[in-house]
């Protein structure tokens, strides 16, 4: 029996991603200790295989073949556009893509006026404003707090994950409209799906009960 190897993204989404395969059964208890150095970790009994890796590279891991499943948040999977099947949402790590900004910049926004939107994910930015809204804009891309961008005067809006709000509503900034809504997904490489049909959807139905 070949492993079944797992990419799960660093962080919150990696132990929340832990504690659900713990109530099926399955775990990895090495990937718990916070002081180990190793990049690969091993269940033999079950024989599988995790490892972690940043939130954009798990869909081209998982793509590649490299891992068998992959769990990441869905505005990575668009944004990175991969060849791969999106099998179930997990429910946690929810929140919301946004257009924000001031008030003052409702209007542009209702007017279709060519303006520029600053953001992390241009992939996401330009497909929400040319395909679903029609709207000519100008696309920068930013890797900071994205905030400062209408604050100094880069943008008029930006395009960006809310979870509170609060980060924009101290900078004087708010949601002025939704792209969409966010949240955990499992997502699995599309010959493993038929190579490993039983083992990955056996995985999916008992995660199914649980979510």
């Amino acid at each position: 029996m070949r492993y079944l190897t797992f990419a799960l993204t660093k962080g919150r989404l990696a132990n929340k991603t832990l504690d659900l395969l713990e109530e099926i059964g399955i775990t990895c208890e090495e990937m718990r200790d916070k002081d180990s150095r190793k990049l690969i970790f091993v269940n033999e009994e079950l024989k599988l295989k995790f490892f972690l890796a940043k939130g954009p590279d798990v869909p081209t891991y998982v793509e590649y073949g490299a891992a068998d499943i992959g769990v990441v948040g869905k505005d990575t999977i668009m944004e990175e556009g991969r060849k791969l099947y999106e099998v179930m949402d997990l429910g946690f790590g929810a929140c919301r893509m946004c257009v924000c900004g001031p008030e003052s910049a409702r209007e542009v926004l209702n007017n279709n006026q060519l303006i520029r939107v600053a953001t992390k994910y241009p992939n996401i930015a330009k497909d929400y404003f040319y395909n679903k809204k029609h709207q000519t804009v100008e696309i920068i891309k930013l890797n900071g707090s994205i905030e400062l961008a209408p604050i100094v005067g880069l943008s008029e809006v930006i395009v960006d994950i809310v979870e509170t709000g609060s980060t924009l509503r101290e900078n004087g900034l708010k949601v002025l409209e939704e792209v969409c809504p966010l949240s955990a997904r499992m997502v699995v490489n599309q010959i493993s799906m038929k190579m490993e049909d039983e083992r990955i959807r056996g995985l999916i139905s008992r995660l199914r009960e649980i979510v």
